[in-house]
Formats: C-alpha cells, structure tokens, sequence
C-alpha cells in the first residue's frame, strides 16, 4: 500500500470515527437533556402531591388557594412574602401571648385582641389549623380561664410550627422545581 492510499484511509478512519463520537456526545446530551426533564417533571408532581397533602390533611384551606392565584409572573415571590410576612407577625404575637399570659393579672381583653390578630392572619393564608385554635382560645379568654388559654397557647404554637414547618418544605420543593428550569405546576 503506497503511503498516499494510507494517508486517505487514515483520514476517512478519522472522520468515521469523529462522526460516530459526535453522534454518541449528542445522544449522551440528549440522554442528559431528558434526564433533566424527567427529574424536573418527577418534582412537579412531588409538588402537586405534597400541597394537596396539606388540603386534605386540614393545615390549609381554600384561602391559600386564592392566595396562589394571585401570584403571577409579575410577582413571583407574592405567596412567600405573604407568607413571610405571616411568620414574622405570628412569632411576635406568640411571644406577646407568652408574656400576657406570664402577668400576675392577666388582661383577658388584650390576650382576646392578640388571639383575633392572630385568628385574622391565620384565615388570610388560609392556615385553618391555626385558625381553629384560635376560636378555641377566644372562648377560653371569654371564660377568663388562665390555665385552658394556656394549654390552648402551647396547642396555638405546635399548629402554627407545623404549618409553619409544612409551607417551608412546600416553598423549598418550589425553589428545587424553578432553579432547575422548570415551572410551578397550578394543579
């Protein structure tokens, strides 16, 4: 074989093998591609499941629904900063509650106002738990009866780290979805 016949052999080998690695880099992208897509959609539905969960397990009702349908491209963080905004609110009325409730002589009327702020900014968010806890404690502050508002204090706060806990995840689970590319799937 004469070296120019080589030399052609060696360079058709060449892109033979060039063409059969770009095609397998480019069905190892596409394999890629739709693994992404999978593990996306996988977390979509992840998604739908675990805040369905929060319906049927009563820590929310349909205000946190409309709620959702009033966050839009425009303001995408709407719901967490609503939300957030709730937490921050409902820590500073849990410790004014502590300490109402800490007093010698406790000033049933103000623990009566802290309780319907709270009852108020629970429906808002539709966090029903939180909200029924909050109706029991009203009827305990009419009744001036310092250790059931007490008991129902140490129940107001289990419900509203549970919720508080439950719309963490759901939030985190919605920030895994969007920083991979995907979209927040509305049922």
């Amino acid at each position: 074989m004469r070296s120019e016949e080589c030399h052609c052999i060696s360079n058709v080998v060449e892109v033979a093998l060039y063409n059969i690695l770009d095609r397998l880099g480019q069905a190892r992208g596409q394999a890629i591609l739709q693994a992404a897509m999978d593990l996306v959609s996988q977390m979509q539905r992840q998604f739908v499941d675990y805040k369905n969960s929060l319906f049927r397990e009563g820590f929310l009702d349909d205000q946190f629904k409309q709620l959702l349908q009033l966050q839009d491209e425009s303001n995408p963080g709407f719901v967490v900063e609503v939300v957030s905004l709730f937490f921050q609110d409902s820590e500073k009325l849990l410790n004014n509650l502590a300490t109402a409730l800490q007093q010698q002589i406790v000033d049933y009327n103000q623990v009566d106002a802290y309780v319907h702020q709270f009852k108020g900014s629970s429906s808002s968010i539709g966090a029903v738990k939180v909200k029924n806890e909050c109706v029991a404690f009203r009827n305990y502050c009419d009744e001036k009866n310092r250790e059931r508002c007490e008991k129902c204090l140490e129940q107001l706060k289990r419900e509203y780290i549970a919720v508080k806990t439950k719309l963490g995840t759901l939030f985190q689970m919605e920030r895994h979805i969007l920083l991979r590319g995907g979209s927040i799937p509305l049922e």
